[in-house]
């Protein structure tokens, strides 16, 4: 089995059609490359298990995770990425707890790219390139706003990464900047 991006992409299409999910999978991707960078880590193998985290989300959101570890096993993918797969979701549809550094990254910053996503969507600009961390703190505390990001997972991941929550937030906006067009968040032109 080659572990490449092409292949990881081609996966993923195969089992989601959502547009969104993908917008997802790439910005996760991103932040992956940009965490495994600056940690000194193989940035490709970090962004393609951020590419395919939810890979059975569309498909099975009731097995998530689940799915996931039955699609990859299946397909010959090695168990180290099926363990950093299954395991960001911890305690929410896995038992699977994170621990690699890389597995700790993916479970404190998954649901936080949608809090930021969010954030940037509700700016005027609508880019996350002007984006600034106190921002997103400021919707963090906003108990209605985007209610379904679980903040308690994205301070539990910072807390295992040995993290302040601004300094996480920082380094997930930095990353997605990276995927700025892709992800939609490049603001209007």
């Amino acid at each position: 089995m080659q572990i490449n991006r092409e292949a990881a992409l081609a996966l993923f299409r195969e089992f989601n059609q959502s547009e969104s999910l993908y917008t997802h999978a790439l910005a996760v991707e991103a932040v992956m490359r940009h965490a495994a960078e600056l940690r000194g880590y193989d940035p490709e193998f970090w962004g393609i298990v951020g590419l395919i985290h939810d890979l059975d989300y569309e498909k099975y959101p009731q097995e998530h995770c689940v799915k996931s570890a039955e699609i990859l096993r299946d397909r010959g993918w090695p168990e180290e990425v099926v363990h950093a797969v299954v395991s960001h979701g911890w305690g929410l549809c896995s038992d699977v707890e994170p621990v690699h550094e890389m597995e700790k990254v993916l479970y404190a910053t998954d649901e936080l790219t949608g809090l930021i996503t969010a954030t940037v969507l509700v700016r005027p600009s609508k880019s996350i390139l002007d984006l600034e961390v106190k921002s997103v703190k400021k919707k963090w505390k906003a108990k209605g706003f985007s209610a379904g990001v679980d903040r308690a997972v994205i301070e539990k991941g910072a807390s295992m990464l040995e993290m302040e929550t601004g300094d996480l937030i920082a380094m997930t906006i930095e990353g997605m900047k990276t995927a700025a067009e892709e992800i939609g968040l490049a603001g209007s032109k």
